[in-house]
This record gives structure tokens, C-alpha cells and sequence, in this order.
């Protein structure tokens, strides 16, 4: 039975995606992608105009899924420092669902690949690092960091905390998971941001 051209889409997408799961990490090209989908590579064409595009398509993906989700965090949830808990915990839940999702965001997978996909990650990263900022800005007028602290220093920090993890997750063969010493590691960071703040009122 035929697929409608969204569908066909989303499961050129869906097989780019897998293919990056694997450890070895080699270049993907059309002919092997459509390979994969037992078509020519012209019919690749006809849904993208070029492997760039596709790969926009996974970055387009990543950034509805994580900030769909950033959004409910910041709408709902009162306390800064709950957000920032649960942002840095949906970025690294989300790379060790998605696998080949992590290679895009750590730029593994975009080696060789059209400069412009870097950039809009590095965009992508910068709003994510902005988020985080922002909830340090509420944890301070919550009187929980002092209303001086380097908030751009604690969310690039944390920024790299995540992008470290997503780092070892790929460069490990995707078995040392993000999510294994989070629980630990949480209070750890949690308490380097208290080390810039004040006693209530003080």
C-alpha cells in the first residue's frame, strides 16, 4: 500500500535515525539510506532536496521534542531549581532513548556534512543553556542563589555537565548511559550552585 509524502518523511527520518545507532559511527550516504529502504535514491529526492535537509529534519525533531517539553517544565513547575533538575534530566533521558539523536546533538554525526547543520545545533544548545539560565534566575528570586551569582557561568556549566554525558554515552558504544548516576550526580551539582548563595535574608 502506498504512503502518503508525510509518512514517507518521517520514515526516511526514522531510518536515518537508526542508522546513526551504530557504535562504529561510519559516513552515511543516500545510496546506503535508500538502500535500507528499498528505493532509489531519486525517490530520496522527491521528499528532500538534499542529505542536509534530512538532517535538519532529525535537528527539527529533536528541537520540538525537547522544548515541547522545556516549555511544560517552565509553565508548570513554581521552583527554579526543580526546573533545572528536571530540564538536565528530559536531556539526558531524552539522548539515551534516541541514540542516534545524541550523535546529531554532540556533532559526531555531522562530520563532513553541510556547516550549517553545527550551527543550528550550537543554536539549538544555546537555547537549552538559556533555559537553564533563566530558572537559575527564579531559584535567586526565590532567595535560593544570591541575586549576584554568575548565572551564565552555572548554565554553561550545567550545559557541559549534559553535553559531557552525551559525549561518553556515543564515544562508549551507548553503554555507559546518561541516566545511571544521575541520582548521584544531581545533589553534586545541585550543591555547586548552593556554593554561590547566601543564608536567606543574609
Amino acid at each position: 500500500m502506498a504512503t502518503k509524502p508525510g509518512e514517507r518523511r518521517l520514515q526516511i527520518l526514522q531510518t536515518l535515525a537508526e542508522m546513526l545507532e551504530t557504535p562504529k559511527g561510519e559516513k552515511i550516504t543516500t545510496a546506503a539510506l535508500a538502500g535500507k529502504l528499498e528505493c532509489s535514491e531519486a525517490a530520496l529526492y522527491r521528499h528532500f532536496a538534499s542529505k542536509a535537509q534530512m538532517f535538519e529534519g532529525l535537528i527539527e525533531f529533536i528541537e520540538q521534542s525537547l522544548f515541547s517539553v522545556i516549555n511544560k517544565i517552565s509553565t508548570e513547575e513554581n521552583e527554579g531549581f526543580k526546573q533545572v533538575e528536571l530540564i538536565i534530566g528530559l536531556l539526558l533521558r531524552f539522548a539515551q532513548r534516541n541514540r542516534g539523536m545524541t550523535r546529531v546533538l554532540i556533532g559526531d554525526a555531522l562530520v563532513n556534512e553541510n556547516e550549517r547543520l553545527q550551527i543550528r545545533i550550537n543554536a539549538l544548545l544555546d537555547k537549552v543553556e538559556a533555559a537553564i539560565k533563566l530558572a537559575l534566575r527564579i531559584a535567586a528570586t526565590q532567595e535560593n542563589l544570591k541575586p549576584d551569582a554568575d548565572f551564565g557561568a552555572l548554565a554553561n556549566l550545567l550545559r557541559c555537565y549534559v553535553v559531557g554525558r552525551w559525549e561518553q554515552y556515543a564515544r562508549s558504544g551507548f553503554t555507559r548511559e546518561p541516566l545511571t548516576q544521575w541520582p548521584q550526580q544531581w545533589p553534586m551539582l545541585y550543591f555547586a550552585c548552593l556554593s554561590q548563595s547566601g543564608a536567606p535574608g543574609a
